[in-house]
């Protein structure tokens, strides 16, 4: 008999002012079409500010103040996370970005008359390459996990199919059957980042990582109604992106090569082995889902033909056995809006502190 899910909880209803002023903040921005990942990095971001705010007696919006925001962005500072490290700079500027954007919303809609968020400085942020695996450090972590377990066969599955395409850890939480073409090797990724569609290919190795949890695991995991949703927790629920981080995090530090990291570790090392390999970075922005790159948008149509040829000819994991090297495909003399190395790296850093 199979399975049936539990129905989700629902949200209380706002104790205070600031609480129904972010509800209905949220509920506009909805009505934008902005994702639902937006509005939960959003929810998360705000809230915590509420909170702080609560635990000192502010509960109504015209309480808030510029030394209030500014006595906030001092508790940040000096806030420490579970393992004792403090937020970075980049995750300082995350969590009070939104506030701007929704204390101006409160005076446009006249809660208030004076945006106490109007001239706040932002933390400046710097600029730090990414950490990478070497093609030998990452097979490493791959053989982490126990695939003689459901649980770790489900986890070298993701874990594969990570490395393999570089998607988003938010974009693998997405993937529902319909959308793998394991026959052909591709993979659709519905409203990625920007709401935006895009065909990517995956390699043969993660595709029968793939049918292997699919045939094995799934079928004990799956719980009634099935939405399709490919990678399932042992108890049938679509993955947060918190928990998924959290795994990756331990098999990279299972691995004990020395580098931290979690599902983005992933994306930026499909990303460097395929420059490294001979990849033409315009075919890497297309694989990534990169529509825009510092601040040069850049608009090239690429076949997804010749993105899959380039992604086995210089992904190293592309391939079931590693059989004979398949040459790069040449694509022409780059234009002068063409992304660098640089740009790509310095793009992969800033999604940093979204992912992990």
């Amino acid at each position: 008999m199979a399975r049936v899910r539990k129905p989700r909880k629902q949200r209380p209803a706002p104790a205070t002012p600031l609480q129904a002023l972010l509800e209905e903040h949220l509920e506009k921005l909805a009505l934008k079409n902005f994702t639902e990942d937006t509005l939960k990095v959003r929810r998360v971001h705000i809230e915590m500010f509420v909170r702080w705010c609560s635990e000192r007696g502010m509960t109504e919006p015209v309480e808030v103040t510029r030394p209030v925001l500014e006595r906030y962005q001092r508790y940040l500072f000096h806030y420490r996370k579970k393992d004792g490290s403090p937020l970075s700079f980049a995750s300082q500027h995350a969590r009070v970005t939104p506030l701007r954007v929704w204390f101006k919303w409160m005076t446009r809609q006249n809660y208030i008359l004076h945006n106490p968020a109007s001239e706040l400085e932002l933390p400046k942020l710097g600029f730090h390459l990414p950490t990478v695996l070497n093609k030998e450090e990452a097979e490493l972590v791959l053989q982490q996990p126990n695939v003689t377990d459901p649980v770790g066969l489900r986890d070298r599955a993701m874990l594969e199919t990570l490395y393999s395409t570089g998607m988003r850890r938010t974009e693998l939480l997405r993937i529902k059957l319909p959308e793998l073409d394991r026959s052909y090797g591709l993979l659709t990724i519905r409203e990625g980042k920007g709401k935006k569609d895009r065909v990517i290919p995956i390699g043969e190795r993660a595709v029968a990582w793939i049918d292997k949890y699919l045939n094995e695991v799934r079928p004990q995991f799956v719980v009634e109604p099935d939405d399709g949703t490919v990678f399932l927790t042992a108890n049938g629920e679509p993955f947060s992106p918190n928990h998924l981080s959290g795994l990756a995090r331990l098999y990279v530090e299972a691995a004990q090569i020395g580098k931290t990291g979690a599902c983005h570790i992933f994306r930026h090392t499909a990303a460097t082995l395929m420059l490294e390999g001979g990849a033409d970075i315009r075919f890497i922005q297309q694989l990534l889902g990169h529509v825009r790159l510092d601040t040069t948008q850049i608009y090239t149509h690429v076949s997804i033909r010749m993105l899959k040829q380039i992604h086995e000819a210089t992904h190293p994991a592309a391939r079931l056995n590693n059989g004979k090297p398949v040459p790069v495909p040449t694509t022409g003399e780059p234009g002068p809006d063409v992304p660098t190395a640089e740009d790509l790296l310095r793009a992969l850093a800033a999604e940093d502190d979204e992912e992990d």
